[in-house]
């Protein structure tokens, strides 16, 4: 793109996010087509959550509808808050029921949780979503801008200096809704009109009055035209040439107040803001302060119609009992003479020592002077993730800052990049580098994190199965698979305690940093870091962290083998393809075999490639299960046909597994010929499965010992070729990773190798 290109495309964001001012009555007019217009504050926030929809998503084992505001979409996902989506759903609810006037008006919500959860990106989330929603055509948001000047009142309202016609326009510093200008038995009327005929979701409530500065406008002139004898004061107060509605986009400061921990002041000055001494002089000529001298920068005045933020609420303690009177009266004061309504959907946002400060009353029971805090607060706990995808997805932000948000309901390439290498560049004493964390090198420490958060494990799965369960809402395969509905875990403390993302993000960096302790003589491997690197430095890194008690560093390293395991298991697999990448079975090859073993079974026949009907064929079924599947030897036939073990395998492993894969995947327009036979799950674990067994037979001159230097021309090292070219191509192994999986992995094995 040119320079002219994007200063056009920069004039064509702003004048998309405008509308032109109107007057009042094209505005009630605009009302009456979309009440959105006119709405309230959480009927607003929850307009904006919902109209970016949902996706599908699995945490805890449970599959849930997510709100796509949450991922941050307008930013790329810059500020995506990952997981947590029960809790984010709940949220709504709040909203949902409080846009309804169903009793929950009066709520504070509160989100509640250890460092590293998510709650600050919720903030950042929240003012996002709105920025662009109030952008959007469907998302416009009103105020009202009063024009007082000229000889009808000489003194007249103003902010500063005036140069020209158009600076005589001053827009409401709250963002005061349009409606309020309307008498209030006026806007009933007009409100109960509006909301003929729509439920309760779509209903607008519009409970306020005019902020101080409006009011002084209005009144200003309602006394210069009763003045002048007018008996249509209303429209001449509302004249186009006094009062226009305009839109605005929501910000920080213009609809959502955020107070900061570092704020300070007074408590009315954080929530509404103070007076200017330096102009009431000039100002205050009618016998009481004159509202122009306030100044509106207080976090409830910037964040009226629409968001109010308390973060590191637990450093605002001596505000929160002053906040009720929000959610309740929707009224601050200014002062004793200058009351101002409000409209704004509280939320607060604390760690955990919050909910000891209000609970340091408990003992005294029905006396608590917390109690009606307490009792306005909707808390929603964010915890750690327990999901192994998702923080393996936070921790690749945290390491390289991509923001890329996962949405891909496959689970396959959800698995893949969760398991995929990531390259880092770094800058040492050399200059600059790249360091490779291995494949499965993320995913080691994802795991390891979301095993210490787990409360334990159900019997018969491990923490690692739990967490397993957990991503993809099922642990196991075919005849062992078992679903998330077949166990109790709403007593489990998941996600309340554990190692914190931050943890293993410098432990991360650490390692990146510093090349390993190992070489070779063509390799990089020392500016490799393997998912075996990653376990040892976090656990050996417990006892340095000052964040964790003697008793949570033991409880950690104890959950150390099972993922050490798995992790390992992983890169076996792996490992395993590679030396036998010539010999596994082809999808087609499984289904013929299949469809030959069916016919056997039922006394049919199959179809040739010539498109004839011809007996199964008992040569090509011990074939493939002798030399493919290395079930069977010679000696469990007869010639060609097979002996009862052979037939039990092939009843029993094969065709039954068919049929109930077949039920399983029926519906209204099911047929036999549709089933997938190379996709049944325990055909894959059957046909697909290779092991050390089946390296010993299709690599009988195989020696693992040799395996770290094999000598030229041999078996081996021809095999290590051979396995290293395959890990590169085919699972994004770099050579140097790949020397040291395979090494990692045959080495482990040379000990026992016949």
């Amino acid at each position: 793109m040119t320079d002219r290109d994007f200063v056009a495309t920069a004039n064509r964001a702003l004048r998309d996010a405008y509308d032109d001012p109107m007057d009042l009555g094209e505005y009630v007019d605009r009302v009456f087509e979309e009440p959105l217009a006119a709405a309230s504050a959480s009927r607003y926030l929850l307009a904006a959550v919902e109209s970016e929809g949902t996706r599908t998503v699995v945490e805890s084992g449970e599959e849930l509808e997510r709100y796509r505001f949450f991922d941050d979409p307008h930013n790329d996902g810059e500020h995506a808050v990952l997981g947590n989506t029960a809790t984010l759903n709940a949220f709504v609810d709040d909203l949902r029921a409080a846009a309804a006037g169903r009793g929950n008006d009066e709520t504070i919500v509160w989100f509640a949780g250890p460092t590293a959860t998510g709650k600050s990106e919720l903030k950042r989330c929240l003012v996002n979503g709105l920025r662009e929603f109030s952008k959007t055509e469907a998302g416009r948001r009103y105020t009202v801008e009063w024009n007082v000047a000229g000889d009808r009142d000489p003194t007249g309202l103003t902010y500063g200096d005036r140069s020209g016609r158009e600076d005589d326009w001053y827009e409401s510093p709250v963002q005061v809704n349009p409606l309020a200008v309307f008498p209030p038995e006026v806007r009933r009327d007009l409100l109960a009109a509006v909301n003929e005929d729509r439920g309760d979701a779509d209903r607008v409530g519009v409970d306020v009055d005019l902020d101080p500065f409006s009011r002084e406008a209005y009144e200003t002139l309602e006394a210069a035209y009763r003045r002048e004898g007018r008996s249509d004061l209303f429209s001449a107060v509302t004249d186009a040439s006094h009062l226009r509605v305009r839109n605005y986009v929501v910000d920080r400061g213009r609809g959502v107040g955020v107070l900061h921990s570092e704020d300070d002041g007074t408590p009315k000055e954080r929530l509404v803001g103070s007076w200017m001494p330096g102009l009431l002089a000039d100002l205050d000529s009618r016998g009481r302060k004159n509202p122009q001298a306030f100044s509106y920068d207080g976090v409830l005045s910037q964040g009226n119609g629409c968001l109010t933020v308390v973060e590191d609420a637990s450093q605002h303690a001596d505000l929160l009992r002053k906040l009720l009177n929000v959610p309740d009266e929707r009224r601050v004061k200014l002062d004793k003479g200058i009351g101002m309504d409000l409209d704004t959907q509280l939320v607060v946002i604390s760690n955990l020592d919050l909910e000891a400060q209000l609970n340091q009353h408990d003992d005294r029971q029905g006396f608590d002077p917390l109690k009606a805090l307490k009792r306005r607060l909707s808390r929603h706990r964010f915890d750690y993730l327990v999901n192994v995808e998702l923080e393996a997805q936070l921790l690749r932000r945290e390491l390289t800052g991509d923001t890329d948000v996962w949405t891909t309901t496959d689970r396959e390439e959800r698995a893949e990049r969760v398991r995929a290498p990531l390259t880092v560049p770094v800058r040492d004493r050399d200059g600059a580098a790249d360091r490779e964390l291995a494949p499965h090198a993320v995913e080691a420490a994802a795991t390891y994190g979301v095993a210490t958060r787990l409360d334990g494990a159900p019997e018969g799965l491990d923490v690692v199965e739990k967490a397993l369960l957990f991503d993809r809402g099922y642990v196991g395969e075919g005849d062992d698979r078992r679903d998330a509905e077949e166990f109790d875990f709403d007593g489990d403390a998941d996600g309340r305690n554990g190692i914190p993302v931050t943890y293993t993000r410098d432990v991360l960096a650490d390692l990146l940093q510093s090349p390993a302790d190992r070489s070779h003589p063509s390799l990089p491997v020392e500016d490799v870091v393997t998912p075996g690197d990653v376990l040892d430095a976090m656990v050996d890194g417990l006892a340095d962290a000052p964040v964790f008690s003697d008793a949570e560093q033991s409880a950690f390293e104890d959950r150390l083998v099972p993922v050490k395991d798995y992790v390992h298991g992983q890169v076996e697999a792996e490992v395993l393809d590679a030396l036998l990448a010539d010999q596994g079975a082809t999808a087609a090859a499984v289904r013929r075999y299949v469809e030959h073993v069916h016919a056997w079974a039922t006394d049919d026949t199959v179809t040739n490639d010539r498109g004839e009907a011809v007996e199964p064929d008992a040569m090509a079924m011990k074939v493939f299960e002798t030399e493919t599947l290395g079930r069977f030897d010679d000696a469990d036939y007869r010639g060609d046909e097979p002996t009862e073990d052979v037939r039990a395998f092939r009843e029993d492993a094969v065709l039954t597994a068919v049929t109930r894969h077949a039920w399983q995947q029926r519906d209204d327009a099911f047929r036999a010929g549709d089933v997938d036979l190379a996709a049944v799950p325990v055909l894959e674990d059957v046909l697909a499965g290779n092991d050390w067994a089946d390296v010993e037979r299709v690599h009988p001159d195989f020696d693992p010992a040799q395996w770290a230097n094999p000598p030229a021309d041999t078996a081996t090292a021809e095999l290590k070729a051979r396995a290293v070219e395959f890990l590169v191509a085919e699972r994004e192994y770099s050579p140097a990773s790949a020397e040291l999986a395979t090494r990692t992995v045959v080495e482990e094995v040379a000990h026992r190798w016949d």
